[in-house]
């Protein structure tokens, strides 16, 4: 008896007596199988064995089968057939070829793509058919790689023929270098076994690019919060990803979706020459005037292989236009306190952007106004405190809004002094005050030659004398307003006869033919000053200068001799006189050849007089000899006195208590006549 399957569909039986084919329904695996393929050969000793059970035919049931006509056969035999089939259907469930695949594979652009395809099977990788395969646009199979057990093969002429490898030394591993686009395809592996039959499965390449760097663009003009529909904020770009990118706007942590009439993105996307892609979306808002402050981003995100990543772009700003709601009026300078002098400034601004308004400020004590949004006010005085009114008009709603402010100037009156009288005699006392009104509380002191006598806005001096008498300033000062002050001046004389300052007697010695006096006198009323010598007569008719504590007088005097000259001063109180003693000194011409080294005046004195002794002896021999007519033989008398040079007279000073002469001694020592000196 013979056991075939024509088809995989329907079991065939042949045996001596006929033949018997029955279906197979869905028990065996449907896979194609060459027509009758042999299962077995039925002999009489022949058994069939499955996990269910076993069937058994005997020579007997063979022999009853084989002498029956067909119509009785089959009927005897049908606990036979149904014992058959469950054969065959527990036999091609473990017989059967398992392939296991991913459904995926991911990989990025460029990079080495590897596909696994596992398979169970009783026959070893020897004796199985490998079969690798993509599926093309089109849906059709394209086989890229086949082996067996003689030979391996990669298709020539395929986009993989140079790119692809096939490690086969445990599961079956398909390898794809340098990834393209074009790679994202399904891809098939097909197992083939001798014994077994075929099985097949898929994965689906998937290639990733990472894109560049987003760019973020924001709108350059300012955007009025009263435009009737959305306007564009900005715009952000994403290049060269595969993948499509995708971006999401961001107004500081929120994401913005479109809302009709208020949000709207639109996004556009180009497909480069390279089959990646890139985006660029803009955004389009009514914005508010809170948005004057908002920042805003773009995130993208993309795919990559294993999960997502995301990257963002700086921030951009928009400068929003609104219209003011409110106004302000401030004092920008000075800062702190005003007081009188100062210059100041005056700032009216609204909080609309930009300002498209007309500003008044008005000053309501005097109802005074200036067309301006800031004010200069030089040199101010306490009349300029008050009340100042910020006016705003906005151009496009042509609506009015105020604010006001409160300016105070404050002030320091100049310094008054009052003194019951300012002129006192010797020893009196005198009492003054300094007042000055002001805005704030004051600290006075009172100087003299700049120092600081007494503090308080009283003065008190008391037993005057001359050093009293001088210019009192009274020094009135804000503490609270730094360079706040003011002053007054008392002028104090004090009364009293003349006081000359200095000696009574002065001695004085000059080498000069004139010489300077002066004499400097205090008292008051201011003292006459005259200057008077011995014989009482007057020997000056400058003008004296009056000072600040009472006179002083300056003379030249012409000194030919000792003299006195007298300083007088007076007045209604008395009179005072100081006396100057002129000494003239004169000296004798030096006699220059030789330099005689200094031994002390004594000593060089000496030497004079031995030299001028010499000369006279010498002189009185020389005349002796004359006399006698001894000198060079001559006979006769020659007169030598007219042959005196002026280098043979002495100088010689004398000095009583009144008066100098001097005597000039010829060669003998005798007196000349007044004629020859």
């Amino acid at each position: 008896m013979h056991v075939c399957l024509s088809d995989w569909s329907r079991l065939w039986f042949s045996y001596s007596g006929g033949s018997l084919s029955l279906p197979l329904l869905h028990h065996l695996p449907p896979h194609a199988a060459p027509p009758c393929r042999f299962l077995a050969l039925l002999r009489v000793s022949d058994s069939f064995s499955s996990s269910s059970g076993s069937v058994r035919l005997t020579s007997a049931q063979l022999g009853h089968l084989q002498h029956r006509p067909p119509a009785m056969a089959l009927r005897d035999t049908g606990s036979l057939l149904v014992g058959l089939l469950l054969l065959f259907h527990t036999w091609g469930a473990w017989a059967e070829v398992v392939v296991s695949m991913e459904d995926r594979v991911e990989v990025s652009l460029r990079e080495t793509a590897q596909i696994t395809c596992m398979f169970t099977s009783d026959d070893g990788i020897g004796g199985m058919t490998i079969q690798w395969s993509y599926v093309t646009r089109s849906g059709e199979n394209q086989r890229i790689y086949h082996q067996d057990s003689l030979m391996t093969n990669v298709e020539p002429g395929t986009p993989y023929t140079d790119r692809i490898s096939v490690n086969s030394t445990g599961d079956i591993v398909l390898s794809i270098r340098n990834v393209q686009l074009e790679d994202e395809v399904e891809f098939v592996c097909l197992v083939t076994s001798l014994t077994d039959g075929s099985a097949e499965g898929r994965t689906k390449l998937l290639v990733f690019e990472a894109p560049n760097l987003p760019t973020i663009e924001g709108v350059q003009t300012g955007i009025s919060v009263n435009e009737d529909h959305p306007s564009v904020i900005g715009s952000c770009e994403v290049k060269n990803g595969y993948p499509k990118p995708n971006i999401t706007w961001y107004k500081g942590n929120t994401p913005l979706r479109s809302i009709p009439d208020v949000v709207n993105v639109v996004s556009s996307i180009t497909t480069e020459s390279s089959g990646l892609y890139s985006v660029k979306s803009e955004l389009r808002m009514k914005v508010e005037k809170e948005d004057k402050d908002a920042q805003f981003y773009c995130e993208v995100t993309y795919f990559v292989p294993g999960g997502m990543s995301m990257t963002e772009t700086s921030l951009i700003n928009i400068t929003v236009y609104y219209p003011s709601t409110a106004v302000n009026i401030w004092v920008e300078s000075p800062k702190g306190q005003i007081k009188e002098g100062d210059t100041i400034e005056l700032h009216c601004s609204g909080n609309g952007n930009p300002q498209t308004a007309i500003f008044t400020i008005r000053h309501l004590l005097d109802d005074t106004t200036w067309e301006t949004n800031m004010l200069v006010l030089e040199n101010v005085t306490r009349q300029n405190s008050g009340v100042y009114e910020c006016i705003s008009m906005d151009m496009d709603t042509v609506e009015e809004i105020s604010q006001n402010t409160s300016l105070f100037v404050h002030y320091l009156g100049r310094a008054t002094v009052i003194s019951e009288k300012n002129e006192v005699y010797q020893g009196e006392d005198l009492n003054a005050t300094c007042n000055a009104v002001a805005s704030l509380p004051t600290e006075t002191a009172w100087l003299k030659d700049d120092k600081v006598i007494a503090k308080g806005h009283i003065l008190t001096l008391q037993d005057t004398t001359f050093d009293t008498a001088g210019t009192y300033v009274c020094k009135v000062t804000v503490p609270d307003i730094e360079g706040m002050e003011t002053s007054g001046t008392l002028r104090v004389y004090v009364q009293g006869p003349p006081e000359i300052m200095g000696e009574d007697f002065k001695e004085i010695g000059t080498f000069d033919s004139t010489v300077d006096l002066s004499c400097n006198v205090r008292g008051f009323p201011v003292p006459k000053i005259t200057w008077t010598n011995t014989d009482g007569k007057d020997i000056s008719t400058s003008p004296q200068t009056v000072t600040e504590e009472g006179a002083e007088s300056v003379v030249s005097v012409k000194v030919t001799s000792n003299m006195i000259v007298f300083c007088n001063a007076s007045n209604e109180y008395g009179a005072d006189a100081v006396t100057f003693s002129i000494k003239a000194i004169k000296t004798a011409t030096p006699i220059p050849p030789k330099k005689i080294k200094k031994e002390g005046n004594g000593v060089i004195i000496a030497v004079i007089i031995i030299c001028i002794l010499l000369l006279a002896i010498l002189g009185s021999v020389l005349y002796f000899l004359y006399k006698k007519g001894k000198i060079c033989g001559r006979s006769g008398k020659q007169d030598l006195t007219k042959e005196k040079s002026n280098k043979d007279n002495i100088v010689v000073e004398m000095k009583s208590d009144n008066t100098e002469e001097a005597i000039l001694l010829g060669v003998n020592g005798e007196k000349q006549p007044p004629n020859d000196q």
